[in-house]
């Protein structure tokens, strides 16, 4: 059976105002097209499909009815649990009419676990699906107490709890998988995963995962990666696309799972090309640094945060001269030199030992002349006996 991993599309996001629906509609347009070079028999989505609980009505639009091509009429199952940014109920409403077409939308954490026949190969995959389980959405309140730890640690128990039921359904005939939206302990954040509770208490550790699973399809972080430490191969499929510049850099993919019963995972990854790649650029020489790069056509089809290094303001003029060249610009930040110089010089400073500091002090107070040894020497006693007394006073 090949099952193909994917997760956290954020469908009706945008980047400071930049709508990224055209990438997202190619992005989608690639995925259907890896799902059929690649003879793919299950799609899973870890969470996400949106960006916001309302979603505009052109991001919805694209969700079903790619989750249709993908389907291809039912023939292909593909399961999608909610994410963090989802309405779990909205996200489940369609659930009559998707499951027409072997298509699960599962919005509220549940313990059933879904038995999915795959015709293609005439197998049957066991799905531990749970969706991001928030207290709000467990209705459950899993300590009286705020202290984070605490709570933390409830919560750790709670999910490591719930894989250990789900994980009871699973057999040596079948194929195990666990799916959550969740984060795990090691993983990898950027900027763009928010308002998440990366590294609060909605932690899971990743011997929390179930080992039972043959493999645990994740989705939240942004960023493709292998969970360290866990007792079975757990990973995080990442976005399909870069939506913040702490991504600069990433390459984007989605996994792709040959299994079996009772036999370990081959697991590869389909790197892919959709949507424009965010890029930093830091013009050192200034503007017609930026403008050799703009007639050089470097990333011409990016978007783009860019730190110019100038000795003036720039204009408003110029700023929208800029971007009239390069519809990619984002961000456009000067960068004085000399307030630069200045702060290396405080921040140079401030690392020096006293006795140093005394001496470049004694130089300027007197036009050049160095302070002897015996100077500098009753200069560190009195620093000393000073903080000695107000140790006492504390």
């Amino acid at each position: 059976m090949r099952i193909l991993h994917t997760a956290d599309w954020h469908l009706g996001r945008s980047l400071e105002g930049r709508s990224r629906l055209q990438e997202q509609e190619q992005f989608l347009d690639e995925l259907v097209k890896i799902v059929e070079e690649e003879k793919i028999d299950v799609v899973l989505m870890a969470g996400d499909a949106f960006d916001t609980v309302n979603p505009p009505a052109a991001a919805e639009q694209l969700f079903y009815e790619s989750l249709s091509r993908l389907s291809n009429g039912g023939k292909r199952p593909v399961s999608v649990i909610a994410g963090n940014h989802d309405n779990p109920d909205r996200l489940s409403a369609a659930s009559p009419l998707a499951h027409q077409q072997h298509i699960q939308l599962l919005g509220l954490p549940t313990m059933e676990v879904q038995t999915i026949y795959v015709p293609t190969t005439n197998e049957t995959l066991k799905l531990a699906a749970l969706p991001y389980p928030s207290e709000s959405r467990l209705a459950e309140v899993l300590s009286e107490s705020h202290e984070e730890l605490l709570l933390r640690d409830k919560y750790d128990k709670r999910i490591q709890g719930m894989f250990q039921e789900m994980s009871r359904a699973f057999t040596s005939e079948t194929i195990n998988i666990a799916m959550s939206h969740i984060y795990v302990t090691g993983g990898s954040s950027s900027d763009s995963e928010r308002p998440i509770e990366v590294g609060g208490a909605y932690t899971v550790a990743a011997t929390s995962l179930p080992e039972a699973a043959q493999y645990v399809a994740l989705g939240h972080l942004h960023r493709p990666q292998m969970i360290p430490r866990a007792n079975t191969l757990a990973r995080y499929s990442g976005s399909p696309l870069a939506y913040s510049f702490s991504e600069a850099g990433y390459a984007k993919s989605v996994t792709i799972l040959e299994a079996k019963p009772s036999q370990p995972i081959d697991m590869s990854e389909v790197f892919l090309s959709s949507g424009k790649p965010l890029v930093r650029w830091k013009a050192t020489e200034g503007l017609p640094q930026v403008y050799a790069w703009l007639d050089e056509g470097k990333d011409i089809n990016a978007w783009i945060d860019l730190e110019v290094h100038v000795t003036n303001a720039i204009s408003i003029e110029e700023i929208h001269r800029l971007r009239k060249l390069h519809s990619g610009f984002i961000h456009i930040r000067p960068v004085f030199e000399e307030i630069e110089r200045e702060k290396a010089t405080q921040e140079t400073v401030a690392n020096l030992p006293i006795e140093e500091l005394f001496s470049r002090f004694y130089v300027r107070q007197t036009g050049g002349a160095k302070p002897e040894q015996e100077l500098t020497k009753l200069f560190l006693e009195l620093i000393t006996d000073e903080t000695e007394e107000e140790g006492e006073e504390a």
